[in-house]
């Protein structure tokens, strides 16, 4: 119950000073989108110098382009105006630390939180699990620079995407704070 009151607390702070923004335009101001990571490291608003009602911001696990994350990216584009997209990945990702096969596992003992250690995820819960996460595709990552370039030749290449729009790879360097481009995504995400 702390964090919930934390967050309420943080709210009403937060709106004794919303002043104007509530008449801010639904489109983004700066017509752009970023399809990145939930890692809590990351704060796009800080890495891209971003302020409320600037860009559209996607964030899922690992920042990849889920077909979710391709239906956001094309609202952004048809309805909302965006004309430039960008992926960006980081270094040090928890989609790194497992494959399919070991959460589809994980999954089927128990449904309580697993413990990452120094060989890989253990889970510690008793059950009871389910089966239905070897069902799932959980699209997790061997290589962190590769997976930006898949990303955005899969974007790139889905028929409800616009060749005119460019769409840009980058790495957020989690111990730098830098955003690392990868060229080769970027040339793939060229605009046409």
């Amino acid at each position: 119950m702390a964090v919930l009151e934390e967050v309420l607390q943080a709210n009403r702070n937060y709106a004794e000073s919303f002043g104007t923004k509530g008449s801010l335009a639904l489109p983004p101001a700066r017509q752009f989108a970023i399809l990145t990571c939930m890692d809590a490291r990351l704060d796009p608003a800080q890495y891209a110098g971003l302020k409320e009602g600037d860009a559209h911001v996607i964030r899922n696990a690992g920042g990849r382009a889920s077909d979710d994350a391709i239906r956001s990216l094309v609202i952004s584009y048809k309805l909302l105006g965006t004309k430039e997209w960008f992926v960006i990945h980081h270094t040090d990702c928890g989609m790194e630390f497992f494959t399919n096969s070991v959460i589809g596992n994980l999954l089927a003992n128990s449904l309580e939180t697993a413990v990452l250690g120094p060989d890989g995820f253990t889970d510690v819960g008793q059950g009871p699990g389910s089966e239905e996460g070897k069902y799932i595709h959980w699209l997790t990552i061997d290589d962190p620079i590769q997976s930006v370039v898949e990303d955005v030749q899969r974007i790139r290449k889905h028929p409800l995407v616009p060749a005119n729009i460019p769409i840009y790879g980058y790495l957020y360097d989690v111990r730098s704070g830098r955003l690392i481009e990868v060229p080769e995504a970027t040339t793939a995400g060229a605009a046409r």
